[in-house]
């Protein structure tokens, strides 16, 4: 009896418990004009979630810091010291404060009147996108950005509203890489210094089989605390932005 009761008892929760609504996923066709408007903002706000890292990467200046951080850990000798995911969250940090003022104009010209229902999606979307498009033309050469001008055959901007995101993004991006390598070659040179120092050092003491990164990293990590080169380096970084 007892091992029928017990068979019986996830039965008997079962149909206690109370009922799961069902969920309809079906597709069909809008009814009305309201219906297809609904339909295509949950399509854009679905698809922006979607690009939005993407966004982040190739209009902000996340490219610039993560590519600096990361030749700084190379320069001092300790490739998996800080760790990739905290380096991540330090430039995205970093991001969101340099960011911040070009956000914050971009919601109140263009955002919160359209949540309002003052204007229309394009004037919207022309409106939130001019400030980071002020902001990526400061920071791209215009050796970069003639270049993908000259590939597309276009006529030279006059206004900022004469060049399009997808001139404007690539130029950018490269841009941001190249001062990016410029930064970190010049993080290389003191490590670099240290690094001939400390060869030089152990070659005249005789001591040829002992590696000089293993000596050299204890001074590269003293000089770096000493000079305060977190402080040093955040500071250089967010002036670097025009």
């Amino acid at each position: 009896m007892k091992k029928v009761l017990v068979l019986l008892l996830p039965f008997v929760v079962f149909a206690a418990a109370p009922q799961i609504p069902t969920v309809n996923l079906s597709l069909s066709a809008p009814e009305n004009p309201k219906q297809l408007v609904t339909a295509l903002n949950v399509a854009v706000l679905m698809t922006f979630l979607v690009l939005a890292p993407s966004i982040v990467l190739v209009m902000t200046s996340f490219v610039r810091l993560l590519v600096v951080f990361g030749f700084l850990r190379q320069a001092m000798g300790t490739p998996q010291s800080p760790p990739t995911t905290l380096l991540v969250s330090l430039a995205l940090v970093l991001t969101f404060f340099i960011m911040e003022p070009y956000a914050k104009q971009a919601y109140d010209n263009g955002i919160k009147p359209y949540m309002e229902e003052k204007i229309g999606y394009e004037e919207a979307f022309n409106r939130a996108v001019k400030p980071f498009k002020k902001f990526m033309l400061k920071n791209t050469r215009e050796k970069d950005l003639a270049l993908f001008f000259r590939i597309r055959k276009l006529p030279n901007p006059k206004t900022i509203d004469d060049v399009p995101l997808s001139i404007l993004v690539p130029a950018f991006m490269i841009s941001e890489l190249k001062t990016a390598f410029e930064i970190g070659f010049l993080l290389f040179l003191p490590f670099l210094v240290i690094d001939m120092v400390v060869s030089s050092i152990l070659m005249s003491l005789g001591m040829m089989m002992l590696p000089p990164v293993m000596i050299s990293l204890p001074f590269k990590i003293l000089v770096f605390v000493l000079v305060d080169g977190w402080n040093l380096i955040i500071l250089g970084l967010v002036r670097s932005f025009k």
